[in-house]
């Protein structure tokens, strides 16, 4: 997304194997284990996009190992 006049830093919401979220710059090179989410913007953008998908913040083999019992 994309607002007039915003020349700031651009981020991408970024997720691992473990359904843990994140965010990073789009200039970078996305960190080994990382892949990009889909969502791209502001840091706030970034951060408003983490906080609706990323509601159990318990990795997921932690989640999967308590499902189990």
């Amino acid at each position: 997304m994309t607002h007039p006049g915003d020349n700031g830093p651009r981020y991408r919401v970024v997720v691992n194997s473990e359904e843990q979220y994140s965010l990073w710059p789009v200039r970078r090179e996305l960190p080994a284990g990382w892949r990009a989410e889909g969502t791209e913007g502001s840091r706030e953008e970034c951060l408003a996009r983490i906080g609706e998908v990323w509601q159990d913040l318990r990795p997921l083999s932690v989640r999967t190992a308590g499902a189990s019992r």
